[in-house]
């Protein structure tokens, strides 16, 4: 590689890891923490008192789970520092992959009720 090529990728490297301090690190763990704490408050505590449906508290796991998948994917896996093409690749996969299993799941149940 030419010094050119070299520099070129310190200087990317650097700006990768530009945004994340030791103090936003601390922020999105305690983002994260917050959000594990309650989805263990809901069920601990509302969905055995039968305060919410297993189908609204599933909706609100899967809702919170997505919501820690972007903060690690964000942070962590750097993809918040990342160019847009690349975001909007990830992005694109994300959603044809929630459309399939979406997809399935429906004719799964469609199979299932014309078999009988």
């Amino acid at each position: 590689m030419t010094d050119q090529n070299i520099h070129a990728a310190e200087e990317h490297a650097h700006e990768e890891h530009e945004g994340m301090t030791r103090r936003k690190i601390w922020q999105v763990f305690g983002i994260l923490l917050a959000i594990t704490i309650v989805e263990f408050i809901i069920a601990l505590w509302v969905l055995p008192g039968k305060h919410l449906s297993h189908g609204v508290g599933n909706c609100i796991y899967i809702v919170l789970t997505l919501l820690k998948a972007f903060y690690i994917v964000a942070y962590f896996m750097h993809l918040k520092f990342e160019r847009v093409a690349f975001k909007t690749t990830i992005v694109a996969v994300l959603v044809l992959v929630i459309y399939f299993i979406i997809l399935l799941l429906t004719e799964g149940t469609y199979l299932h009720v014309h078999m009988n």
